[in-house]
């Protein structure tokens, strides 16, 4: 399971265990990760790829198509998308088809845990997870165009201020990646050690 795979392609489920996480492939490493911590032997998990999030008008449809292709082979389906630039599609689309899904605008807001992000409001603020330090070229030089034009740089970016990486893991690699990626951006930059934040409660009160 590697991050170029999860992010065009995501990850199949097994086709065991009694309740199925639908959810972003960006996801799928601290899924797993909780999954095996805390021994939910009954949960499986599929993910769709992680460039949706490039096109979040395509989640909804993609969240509904796999909900009904697996709905029939599991007792219950979690979707593990928070709304994701959907603009309440997705919340629409879960209510329709019955199924419960996370709480939230979008993973860095249950990352750092919804009323904490919430009540900081940090506006001029752009955020990376563990993922998406890893991933930065597909997420954000390549569709923003900034490989080949990088002097549009300050036209997306000059309002913001600060790059979070709100880190899921103590990784000092990760970090000194996610330092250049602000340099990059003409960003100032802030590591936030969140762990899983509310995505651990949440998986925890659906097992």
């Amino acid at each position: 399971m590697d991050d170029a795979t999860l992010t065009t392609k995501g990850l199949a489920p097994q086709g065991a265990g009694r309740i199925l996480l639908l959810a972003c492939g960006a996801l799928a490493r601290e899924i797993l990760d909780l999954i095996e911590l805390n021994g939910w032997s009954h949960m499986d998990l599929q993910c769709l790829p992680a460039i949706l999030h490039v096109h979040p008008e395509k989640i909804p449809d993609a969240v509904e198509q796999a909900v009904l292709k697996h709905r029939a082979t599991y007792d219950d389906i979690f979707v593990v998308y928070a709304d994701c630039g959907t603009g309440g599609l997705l919340q629409q689309t879960c209510d329709r088809l019955g199924v419960q899904m996370v709480d939230g605008p979008h993973c860095y807001s249950f990352f750092e845990g919804n009323a904490a992000f919430a009540a900081k409001d940090e506006v001029t603020c752009f955020y990376l997870t563990d993922f998406l330090v890893r991933q930065f070229d597909a997420f954000i030089i390549k569709p923003l165009g900034l490989d080949r034009h990088p002097e549009l740089r300050d036209m997306y970016f000059g309002n913001y201020t600060t790059l979070i990486y709100q880190a899921q893991t103590q990784d000092e690699a990760l970090t000194a990646l996610a330092r250049q990626h602000a340099k990059t951006l003409g960003l100032g930059f802030e590591h936030r050690f969140t762990g899983y934040g509310d995505l651990a409660t949440t998986l925890a009160a659906q097992a």
